[in-house]
């Protein structure tokens, strides 16, 4: 049995995989501020603290426990909204990854495993994009993520091994589709279900790696059985395959059955045009490969999601 900080657990994300490691029987515990996830999120089993992984006094409610690893998961992970903020952007990003790196260096624990994000890339050229290349955010979110993962480079001298996983579009089941300003693939099934419109921010060209949720949990949980002290990886967690926004908006249209308008028009400050990922270093590496293809994905999501809908308004 280990003992795993997984923040952000009442998210998308940090709440599949808190649940997967409560059902391998670990204990769990999370800290999230609840600004974007939900308390029903987290998974039965898991002990919460409410708060700010940045706060100082937040962290000091965990006593110094000593984990096995700390997963982070928490922070703000939207390139739009970091423009409305952002000294908090750094703070929920940059600072609170290296308040729990100091905490991992002073309770001992051994592994940090960080969810980073394709976005420190920046601007791309149209191939798939390996982690050599060069990494020139267009978004605060971008810039704090890849502080973070700097923090991380240099804790592994204290015997922590640490790893970044630039996670591309994850989407699945679960994601929020109340936020209508974070997640492409929930934003677009949102409008699509409450408004039967899409409207896209951007060309129908743009491009996306896509990724299931299953697949990314499995890849956090891959990434932490592999790493060893004073070692610092960073990988590409992606399909490997390029989507076009186009192609995307169809196959919501398509799983759902019915006649969908789709506006394109506008576009999101910060946002990069198209990019997807080589997934070959870490399948290599770690011999985690993706499951899931975007039809499958979008086929279980959507019969999700149109259940959440119609029992939403069944209740009204």
């Amino acid at each position: 049995m280990g003992n795993y900080l997984v923040t952000g657990a009442a998210g998308f994300i940090g709440s599949k995989l808190a649940q997967k490691l409560v059902l391998e029987g670990h204990l769990v515990i999370t800290i999230d501020n609840l600004s974007t996830g939900y308390l029903s999120n987290i998974p039965k089993g898991v002990k919460f603290l409410q708060g700010n992984c940045q706060d100082q006094t937040v962290l000091d409610q965990l006593n110094n426990e000593k984990f096995d690893t700390v997963f982070h998961l928490a922070g703000q992970s939207s390139g739009e909204i970091s423009f409305d903020d952002p000294v908090y952007d750094l703070q929920t990003n940059g600072q609170s990854t290296l308040q729990l790196l100091e905490l991992c260096k002073k309770t001992g624990c051994k592994k940090f495993v960080y969810a980073s994000t394709m976005s420190v890339y920046g601007v791309t050229e149209d191939t798939a994009i390996n982690e050599t290349h060069e990494t020139t955010p267009e978004s605060f979110y971008g810039v704090g993520k890849l502080a973070s993962e700097n923090y991380l480079r240099i804790y592994r001298q204290f015997g922590i091994a640490t790893a970044a996983l630039r996670l591309f579009n994850t989407y699945g089941p679960g994601q929020n589709l109340e936020n209508l300003r974070q997640g492409m693939v929930s934003i677009f099934l949102a409008h699509a279900l409450q408004k039967q419109k899409i409207h896209v921010m951007g060309a129908a060209n743009r491009f996306r790696d896509f990724i299931y949720i299953d697949d990314v949990v499995n890849a956090f949980l891959s990434a932490e059985k592999y790493i060893k002290p004073n070692t610092y990886s960073v990988w590409n967690i992606s399909t490997g395959f390029r989507t076009t926004i186009e192609v995307l908006v169809n196959t919501i249209i398509q799983k759902l059955g019915g006649k969908i308008e789709v506006k394109y028009e506008g576009n999101t400050l910060g946002d990069q045009f198209g990019i997807y990922g080589d997934n070959s270093l870490f399948k290599n590496q770690i011999g985690w490969k993706p499951e899931f293809n975007l039809d499958l994905g979008m086929e279980i999501m959507v019969n999700w999601a149109k259940n959440l809908h119609e029992d939403k308004n069944n209740n009204l």
